[in-house]
């Protein structure tokens, strides 16, 4: 769906929470053009079509269905360098956790969304663009309140955390395809491999699967991803006296 569309659903529709209270929203602002092109820069990457059409039409949306939706980024604060390198976020729940768009060389006219959590430490595929990402957002606050991102948000991430499904031995992973193996072959037996290039939504990894020290790892611009425990190589008493 065409994320001003979905903003144009919801601002014909009466829109309230699970308590039966109206909610309103407002559009901030759109950017000039080169403002847009400023965020480009700063992004690293030239923005989707999708995020420049929007852009050109509102920076953002002030209340609705999430605490923060910034589709600059520039008031959402999140470093995940090793996972989403040109990421960026485009929403927030207020509490740490963002939806990040995942920017790529590739993806000239729409972006997948992510949600990544630091309780407990998922990463989740959230949807296929902005626009889908909107139109479920909104779906919070449109009677019965069914929506794929608050799947996500409330009960998808405990069972990534919980079961780790889909996640791949190393050498599971080097029987994969030529992409999947050619990652799988530059890491070692510590790792554990998930591929997020075509994924259901809520499928995920964990990213903090052990500890503020896991080693993560992505292949890439490709949405192929690895984590693995802290490598414990001897210490250097040890090594001198071995």
């Amino acid at each position: 769906m065409d994320p001003l569309e979905a903003i144009g659903r919801a601002q014909a529709a009466t829109l309230v929470d699970e308590d039966g209270e109206e909610v309103e929203f407002e559009l901030a602002p759109p950017l000039s053009p080169d403002d847009i092109e400023r965020l480009a820069e700063e992004v690293g990457v030239p923005l989707s079509g999708e995020l420049h059409a929007l852009l050109e039409q509102t920076a953002g949306i002030d209340g609705g269905p999430l605490q923060t939706i910034d589709f600059t980024g520039r008031s959402l604060s999140l470093g995940a360098p090793e996972t989403f390198p040109l990421g960026l976020p485009i929403a927030g729940d207020g509490f740490g956790n963002f939806w990040i768009l995942d920017l790529t060389p590739d993806d000239v006219e729409t972006a997948p969304v992510f949600f990544a959590c630091h309780d407990p430490p998922v990463i989740l595929y959230q949807s296929p663009d902005i626009g889908d990402f909107l139109h479920e957002a909104f779906r919070m606050l449109v009677p019965p309140h069914a929506s794929a991102v608050d799947d996500v948000h409330e009960d998808k991430l405990f069972n990534v955390w919980r079961d780790n499904p889909g996640t791949l031995e190393r050498s599971d992973a080097l029987a994969g395809d030529e992409s999947l193996s050619a990652f799988a072959a530059q890491l070692d037996d510590r790792f554990r491999f998930v591929d997020l290039r075509s994924p259901p939504v809520g499928m995920g990894f964990s990213w903090g699967r052990h500890g503020p020290r896991t080693e993560l790892r992505r292949h890439g611009i490709e949405r192929l991803f690895a984590y693995a425990p802290p490598d414990k190589r001897p210490g250097l008493l040890r090594r001198l006296f071995a």
